[in-house]
C-alpha cells in the first residue's frame, strides 16, 4: 500500500504574528506561501540566489524538529544563530503515515556536523569513519549511501555543492533507490543534473512567489543546454566589453 507523501503539504500562518515587511516574511515566496503541495517522491526547490528556497527549506526543517545545521533530528546544537522565525509560522500538513527515518542535509553548515559528530563519537551508519577523513563529496555520498536507511524523509539543501558531474549522476541514482524504498524528498538545488530526476514536482521561487515549472522551463535546462550547444560564442559575449 502506498503511504507517500510523508508530507503533504505547507502553509504560512496568517494570524498576525509576525511583521509582514520583516525578513523573512517580506520574500515574495514566503509572502505567497499557501498551500504548497508536496509530490510523494521528490519535490525541488529552484530559484536565484536570495529568493528564499534554501530559508522555507529551513523553516520546514526546523518545524519538523531537525537541528538548524543538520543531520538526524537527534543532532542538536547550534555554531551560529542564524536560524530566522519563519518555523514557528508554518503549518504543516503531514499524512497518517510517518516515516522511519529522517535526515536534513545542509551543505553550508555540513562541516559543523562531521565536527559534532567527530565530538560525540557517534559515527554508526557513516562508515565508522570521520566524515572530516574523507572529501567533503565523499562524505556527502557516504550520507546518501551508507547513512540513510529509506522509508524516510529526507530534507537536502543544495547537496550538489560538493559533487562533480559525475557524483551528481550516482547521488541521482541513490535519490531514486531511496525513493523505491519508499523515501520522500525535498531538495533546494541548483543543479540541472538532479532535476531531471522524473518522479518530481519543480516549485520556482521568484520575484512572484512560487510556480510550479517543468523541468524543460528552467533556466538551469536552458542555459546550461544553450551554453554547452555553443560554448564558445556565449564565453565570447561573457567576455566582451559590450
Amino acid at each position: 500500500m502506498e503511504v507517500k507523501p510523508y508530507l503533504r503539504e505547507v502553509s504560512l500562518k496568517r494570524d498576525g504574528t509576525y511583521a509582514a515587511d520583516r525578513y523573512p516574511f517580506n520574500i515574495p515566496a514566503v509572502r505567497e506561501l499557501d498551500g504548497l503541495e508536496f509530490h510523494p517522491d521528490v519535490t525541488f526547490f529552484v530559484g536565484e540566489n536570495g529568493s528564499g528556497k534554501s530559508t522555507v527549506l529551513e523553516g520546514i526543517a526546523l518545524a519538523l524538529g531537525f537541528g538548524p545545521e543538520g543531520g538526524t533530528r537527534n543532532s542538536r546544537f547550534s555554531t551560529v544563530d542564524s536560524v530566522s522565525p519563519l518555523h514557528a509560522h508554518l503549518r504543516l500538513v503531514k499524512s497518517f503515515a510517518k516515516p522511519r527515518d529522517h535526515y536534513f542535509l545542509r551543505a553550508e553548515s555540513f562541516f559543523n556536523l562531521a565536527s559534532y559528530m567527530d565530538d560525540i563519537g557517534y559515527l554508526v551508519g557513516y562508515g565508522d569513519k570521520s566524515l572530516h577523513h574523507r572529501s567533503h563529496g565523499e562524505a556527502f555520498m557516504a550520507v546518501l549511501i551508507d547513512k540513510l536507511r529509506g522509508n524516510g524523509l529526507y530534507l537536502f539543501d543544495e547537496p550538489e555543492a560538493a559533487l562533480s558531474p559525475t557524483r551528481q549522476m550516482a547521488a541521482l541514482t541513490a535519490i531514486h533507490r531511496l525513493v523505491e524504498a519508499g523515501s520522500q524528498f525535498v531538495i533546494a538545488t541548483h543543479s540541472p543534473i538532479l532535476l531531471a530526476y522524473p518522479r518530481s514536482k519543480i516549485i520556482l521561487f521568484d520575484g512572484t512567489g512560487l510556480s510550479a515549472v517543468r523541468y524543460e522551463d528552467t533556466e538551469h535546462y536552458s542555459i546550461t543546454r544553450h551554453f554547452l550547444n555553443d560554448h564558445r560564442r556565449m564565453v565570447a559575449n561573457l567576455m566582451s566589453d559590450d
